[in-house]
């Protein structure tokens, strides 16, 4: 089988950048995927060192030191990942919107993740945003990327429980348990050719076990 190569990126600490490299080492898609390489927009982030430590390229392409438009921006993406052949790209805490040209250029296969049941608490803040309107669910949620904020066509989602207790500081990782078992699951999909799109409609042939 050949492996569907993957290009990440990623503005922060990484951790799900991680969950996916370390599925394609001894996980889920040990067989099926290969992470080519990382692009990083903030110089400092941590996901730069967990690709060191897994021997895989990393580029930095800072964003506050971009003049041009949204489009010129993204073609430096486009350029790298180009260069590593990558097939399947993941948005892995990347906090920018990606133009129509660079999803059409990947002809759709750009995979995002979320923490919160989409179309519920879109943006920065979810998990605050879950509290502050006192909803008993909340969740991830992986789609594809469309070029509206947090908008594209859903492959997976997973609930998680909200407590009366709860804060960001204990309910966010309880939700990122579940995006490091969901984000590999959907790849994983997506190598098996399982995943197709109907309007806005993901459809998954066969069952599906996290």
């Amino acid at each position: 089988m050949i492996k569907v190569k993957i290009g990440a990126i990623a503005s922060g600490s990484g951790s799900n950048f991680e969950a996916i490299v370390k599925s394609t080492e001894n996980g889920i898609l040990k067989d099926k995927a290969i992470v080519e390489v990382l692009i990083c927009n903030k110089a400092g982030a941590y996901c730069m060192e967990r690709a060191k430590n897994h021997n895989i390229p990393s580029v930095l392409i800072e964003s506050n030191k971009h003049k041009g438009n949204r489009e010129e921006f993204d073609a430096k993406f486009i350029e790298v990942l180009d260069k590593y052949e990558c097939e399947l790209i993941i948005l892995a805490g990347y906090m920018r919107f990606v133009s129509a040209m660079f999803i059409n250029h990947f002809k759709g296969n750009v995979m995002n993740i979320h923490p919160s049941l989409l179309p519920s608490f879109k943006g920065m803040h979810a998990h605050r945003d879950v509290l502050d309107y006192g909803v008993k669910v909340t969740g991830c949620t992986v789609h594809f990327v469309d070029p509206h904020e947090d908008h594209g066509p859903i492959i997976m989602q997973k609930c998680v429980k909200v407590y009366d207790n709860d804060t960001e500081d204990t309910l966010g990782p309880r939700v990122l348990e579940w995006e490091h078992k969901v984000f590999p699951k959907c790849i994983e999909l997506y190598c098996d050719k399982r995943l197709h799109i109907e309007g806005r409609i993901v459809k998954i042939d066969g069952e599906v076990k996290l």
